[in-house]
């Protein structure tokens, strides 16, 4: 059964380079378990999309909520999928940083990426339309 999984953090210490460091530690663990998604990271805050079986994203799930370089770990959507939205990524990545801000004012009260002020299905719209705009770098 394939489950997508949506969740925002803020990086414990923003003085450290911790998003190069998830993204390498993804992309060679989540080939291997059969799990695909994109991570979308602004100023602090992160927001990922996981996709694969239901015990492989709920035990990643539980491993970055352990994870010292994530504070503030919020689950914002969780389900049951027929087929993989981000499936052609180990990880993808979106820097909002280098984003026309008019995307970010389409989904949010601000041009910043806050997804703890929106819901979950906000969120996942967010995502879906930086992939359709091509906006999701490191296909690999």
């Amino acid at each position: 059964m394939l489950v997508r999984l949506l969740y925002a953090s803020r990086q414990s210490d923003p003085s450290t380079s911790a998003t190069e460091s998830i993204l390498s530690q993804s992309r060679s663990h989540n080939m291997a378990s059969g799990i695909t998604g994109i991570l979308c990271y602004g100023g602090d805050i992160f927001l990922q999309a996981l996709e694969g079986g239901r015990k492989q994203v709920s035990e990643l799930y539980g491993v970055i909520q352990k994870d010292p370089r994530h504070k503030d770990v919020e689950l914002l959507l969780y389900e049951e999928i027929t087929e993989r939205r981000f499936g052609g990524w180990t990880m993808g990545q979106v820097n909002v940083a280098k984003l026309n801000m008019s995307v970010l004012l389409k989904y949010s009260e601000t041009p910043e990426l806050n997804p703890y002020s929106v819901s979950g299905k906000v969120s996942l719209a967010l995502l879906e339309e930086l992939m359709a705009t091509a906006a999701i770098i490191g296909r690999a």
